[in-house]
């Protein structure tokens, strides 16, 4: 069963293809199942490199008409990969119930921290900071909105040395995907950028093997994301590594991570 549910198309500003590329693309490569992702919008701010609110409804039109065309070959999926703020908690309902979304990808890309302030994770000046990043991924598990949590280890992108900071903030991670059996991402994406320097040596921005050792042995559920791009990201050789990559740490993989919004 070859499946991927985090996909990106040109509504997001930093991706090619339409919804029809991908479907097409997927259909090519043999895909049982195609999730939607792309960066979802808020009703009243901008946070920037996603789609516009008012180009909501016709990706949603647009996936459904591609369900009915494609329903022979292909089953798709209407998702967003979106960041959770608690102040929109009416509007992620919204989303799963009234507007037509069948999941929400955790796209912790930015977040509110304990004063109220706005931080992007990849910005972050201190190692400090991961603890209330961590902090708003367990608080956004908790609501049931989200069915898994993207590139868990995106803060290994900034330029900083393993710390007892990283490692607590990666237990939390952890202990939220086991206690609310979320499954967490291994994301092919961070393996197209290639390996890296870092204050403690060569690897990937992200998937971060100290991370994955952690997960290792516990009762998590790993998806493999390709977090494409472009259409010829879809399924390209990354795909591969990425499973290879979740074999080499005995990583419990899901093939389906997504689940129905059972809130009321």
């Amino acid at each position: 069963m070859k499946t991927n549910f985090h996909t990106h198309t040109y509504r997001c500003k930093h991706a090619w293809g339409t919804e029809e590329d991908f479907v097409e693309e997927a259909i090519k490569n043999g895909l049982s199942e195609l999730g939607f992702s792309d960066h979802g919008p808020f009703p009243d701010k901008d946070y920037g490199l996603r789609m516009e609110y008012d180009e909501l409804s016709d990706y949603i039109k647009t996936i459904d008409e591609l369900k009915l065309k494609y329903a022979d070959k292909i089953k798709l999926y209407k998702g967003l990969e979106i960041e959770y703020h608690k102040k929109y908690n009416d509007y992620y309902k919204y989303l799963l119930t009234e507007a037509g979304i069948d999941y929400l990808l955790l796209g912790q890309h930015n977040y509110t921290d304990s004063r109220g302030e706005l931080k992007y994770i990849t910005a972050a000046k201190a190692t400090s900071e991961y603890l209330e990043f961590a902090a708003s991924i367990e608080e956004a598990a908790g609501t049931g909105f989200f069915s898994f949590i993207a590139h868990p280890d995106l803060l290994c992108k900034n330029n900083f040395a393993w710390d007892e900071n990283m490692k607590k903030t990666f237990e939390i991670i952890i202990d939220t995907a086991e206690k609310y059996d979320i499954p967490l991402e291994v994301n092919a994406n961070g393996l197209r950028r290639g390996m890296q320097y870092f204050p403690d040596g060569m690897r990937y921005q992200y998937p971060d093997d100290r991370f994955w050792k952690m997960v290792r042995g516990r009762n998590v559920r790993v998806a493999v994301g390709s977090d494409c791009h472009a259409v010829e990201q879809l399924w390209d050789h990354h795909i591969p590594v990425a499973y290879n990559y979740c074999e080499s740490f005995r990583l419990n993989v899901t093939e389906h991570p997504i689940k129905l919004y059972e809130g009321n």
